[in-house]
């Protein structure tokens, strides 16, 4: 299981860098995808991909985003995709990270790099294994506790799970973090055109602006969470224009039989 070698049978489910707003669905896991690009009518540079592994058993979920905007975004975001489609099929999630990098290294431009979340989730356990690549950390809430937390902050090596952006620095090292999710637990991943929107005074969301607004509600389906997310959002720019590609991904953690 440890063998970084270990190739897994994947499949991608959902996938891309336009215009969502659906239901998706993989083993354990419901959810909704919101994403729309800054140029209306076109791709943008956020790219989120879901796929399952091994009949199943493994889901491999990524939430990324290509640094800039416009068309030449749009084509990296679309090469990242499928550097994504080619390398997921790594049972090992520290070395898919280094097999990421290197190979959207090859791919990029100079100076081009893109963040990114990187999720696998086991059905059969509800264990979710996370690695970042300099993207911003998803929300947990915690069916149990009945909170709502930044999932970097609930673990010990919070400190060491940042890493450095994809396609940057071949070489660099990536770590991974475990977390084992209850039956209601929802997660929210999403780009930095959600926490870098501003309201009338030029403030930007950030992090905890977004971690308040969600702890405003409990969370119910994926797509009411979704919704009452970007509701709260709306509120708080009041009128203010989007300026960069926006994408929200909220999973919900459903034990068979319960859904």
């Amino acid at each position: 299981m440890n063998d970084a070698h270990l190739r897994l049978a994947c499949f991608e489910l959902w996938g891309g860098n336009g215009n969502a707003d659906h239901a998706v669905e993989l083993p354990g896991l419901k959810g909704w995808v919101y994403s729309t690009p800054i140029e209306a009518g076109a791709g943008g540079g956020d790219v989120h991909y879901l796929s399952v592994c091994r009949q199943g058993l493994i889901s491999r979920i990524v939430v990324a985003d290509v640094a800039g905007h416009g068309s030449h975004a749009s084509s990296m975001a679309e090469n990242l995709r499928r550097v994504f489609q080619h390398h997921t099929d790594n049972w090992d999630q520290s070395a898919l990270m280094r097999e990421l990098n290197e190979a959207f290294h090859r791919e990029s431009t100079a100076s081009q790099f893109a963040t990114a979340t990187v999720l696998g989730f086991y059905r059969e356990t509800g264990e979710l294994l996370f690695s970042s690549a300099g993207h911003p950390p998803a929300l947990w809430y915690r069916a149990q506790e009945k909170s709502w937390e930044l999932l970097q902050d609930c673990t010990p090596y919070a400190v060491e799970i940042g890493g450095l952006p994809l396609g940057l620095i071949p070489g660099t090292a990536y770590s991974q973090t475990g977390v084992r999710l209850a039956a209601g637990d929802t997660l929210v991943l999403y780009t930095d055109g959600i926490t870098e929107a501003r309201d009338p005074s030029g403030s930007a969301l950030g992090q905890r602006g977004l971690l308040d607004l969600a702890s405003s509600f409990t969370p119910e389906s994926p797509a009411k969470t979704c919704q009452n997310l970007l509701s709260a959002l709306q509120i708080f720019r009041s009128g203010q224009p989007q300026h960069d590609d926006e994408t929200m991904l909220v999973l919900q953690y459903i034990i068979s039989g319960e859904a």
